[in-house]
């Protein structure tokens, strides 16, 4: 299957055979019940993935600890995070091309076992490369699990059940600073891993007894040196994030060095994927507007969304002192909101099938309680605390998993993987970038507000890096003086909120130029609208 650059026509010479099925589903659409059984399933693989983001960081101390590498506990998440945004687009085009629900067992299978080894680590090296493994076996979860649903739920009806994977998010974030708390503090910080088994197993049975999909047999070839490229400009560009202001300057040059190799890579990439006859990411799928806008929305939204749920509750931990298991309660406002929004607004998709109006709406209530976060203070009130994070839950809410279904309405059944897996990627990548840039900025302005409200015979002797690390040692700190430290942490937050407020009035922005297309009413259309069986010979699942 061959295309001229950035989606040319097929030509004669280079039709494929007709493509070899090697199972069929029955030509009806899956009841609600038949469906609602692989959603469980498809929920308890995507937990997996969510939960092991949130559920880590509150025994990351432990962990420094009993396995004596305090200055490696970064890299516990920085390995999961690099490989795991690495191989998401990897899993997207080899599900086109191989089918996704074998794909999707081995994912499963690479995350249950690292997990294991995770588990079992005796030193901090062996658990940073267990990580790292575990990350190789999450990337394929977050994006295969969307790809399947857009092979099983025809787009009119993907609404009805958007609401039940946000709620997976939503109650990761919650879950996991408690559940991490509880297993680490009764049991050992080692069952944070080996909870994911039992998940898992079950998750695999429930798919290979019920999860069927047409498997058709063609030749292809994988991209290996464009996915070389890519996993080079992706890590470069992440160690950036996550090395500097910590590790190095940003101005120094291990990061400038790290910063260029990453856009050179890119620029490659980009080159190469245009004359790759299967390429990576397709870049055909850029000339589609609806997947350029929402790869861009997905990019903004996930840096203004995870920064926001990054430091809500760091504000809640450094300023007002609440444990990590607490401020993940506190939480639950905006998980509420996100509820509140996500459900009734995917059934009304599904409804009036139509979804453009949801992002511009979303985005905008966005904006809203970014702004109300901006005004934040250290006598801010709990109870608007939440009334601000319920008005930020239902912003996300109205519009988190609008995209993913635009785009899988917009581009043909052979590209589903592909674009799915990119516009998870955007999202993962926005996520990443969102969250260190934001840090950084918290990191200044910190910085700025200790040097300006403390005496200088004070502030000389306090170490913003040395704070960031272990505020613990605010609990030696004279009240007088602790008391402007947390006014310059509090004024801190109010500027890092106030910044995200352009990102989302960005996102706003950009929302409009989402173009609506109405919702295929089978998953057996293409984008051009005729019948998957009529378009079979050039499609693979």
């Amino acid at each position: 299957m061959r295309f001229l650059l950035f989606g040319g026509k097929k030509t004669s010479a280079t039709q494929p055979a007709p493509a070899k099925m090697t199972h069929q589903e029955p030509d009806g659409e899956r009841s609600h019940a038949e469906i609602m059984v692989i959603v469980v399933a498809l929920m308890l693989a995507m937990l997996l993935s969510a939960l092991d983001q949130t559920i880590v960081s509150t025994a990351l101390p432990r962990i420094a600890s009993d396995l004596n590498g305090l200055n490696k506990l970064s890299w516990v998440v920085t390995a999961y995070l690099i490989t795991s945004a690495v191989v998401t687009p990897l899993y997207g085009k080899i599900s086109d091309q191989l089918g996704r629900k074998k794909l999707f067992q081995i994912a499963i299978v690479i995350f249950l076992i690292g997990s294991a080894l995770c588990g079992l680590s005796q030193n901090m090296d062996q658990l940073i490369f267990f990580r790292a493994l575990q990350g190789i076996g999450a990337g394929g979860l977050m994006a295969l699990v969307f790809a399947i649903i857009g092979d099983i739920i025809p787009p009119r009806q993907r609404g009805r059940y958007q609401g039940y994977f946000g709620g997976v998010w939503a109650v990761s974030s919650i879950a996991g600073p408690l559940l991490g708390g509880f297993l680490t503090t009764d049991f050992s910080w080692r069952w944070i891993f080996y909870i994911n088994i039992p998940l898992g197993l079950i998750a695999l049975s429930a798919i290979a007894a019920r999860l069927h999909l047409p498997v058709r047999k063609i030749e292809h070839r994988i991209d290996f040196l464009g996915a070389a490229m890519l996993a080079g400009s992706v890590v470069c560009l992440l160690l950036v994030t996550v090395l500097g202001g910590a590790t190095y300057a940003w101005t120094s040059t291990p990061i400038y060095a790290l910063a260029g190799s990453g856009v050179l890579l890119a620029l490659l990439f980009i080159y190469w994927e245009s004359k790759a006859k299967e390429p990576i990411i397709p870049l055909h799928l850029f000339k589609n507007d609806i997947f350029s806008v929402s790869s861009a929305l997905s990019f903004l939204s996930g840096a203004a969304m995870f920064g926001a749920m990054t430091f809500i509750p760091e504000y809640q931990q450094v300023v007002r002192g609440y444990s990590a298991t607490k401020s993940g309660l506190l939480l639950l406002p905006m998980v509420a909101g996100l509820m509140c929004a996500m459900i009734p607004s995917g059934r009304l998709i599904s409804k009036i099938g139509k979804y453009r109006i949801f992002p511009i709406i979303g985005t905008a209530v966005t904006a809203f309680g970014l702004f109300l976060f901006s005004h934040i203070t250290l006598t801010t009130s709990q109870w608007m605390l939440s009334v601000w994070m319920v008005v930020l839950g239902l912003g996300i809410g109205t519009y988190m998993q609008v995209m993913t279904l635009a785009v899988q309405n917009s581009v043909d059944r052979k590209d589903m993987g592909s674009a799915t897996s990119v516009v998870t990627f955007f999202r993962s990548m926005g996520a990443s970038f969102g969250t260190a840039i934001f840090g950084a900025i918290l990191t200044a302005r910190l910085s700025h507000y200790l040097i300006q409200d403390l005496p200088a015979s004070v502030s000389s002797h306090v170490s913003t890096k040395s704070l960031q690390q272990s505020t613990a040692s605010m609990a030696h700190i004279p009240a007088s003086i602790l008391h402007d430290i947390l006014v310059a942490y509090s004024s801190s937050f109010h500027d890092v909120f106030l910044i995200t407020v352009p990102f989302a009035l960005l996102t706003f922005v950009i929302s409009f130029f989402l173009r609506e297309s109405p919702l295929k009413t089978s998953t057996k259309e293409t984008a051009e609208g005729e019948s998957f069986e009529t378009a079979h010979a050039h499609a693979e699942i």
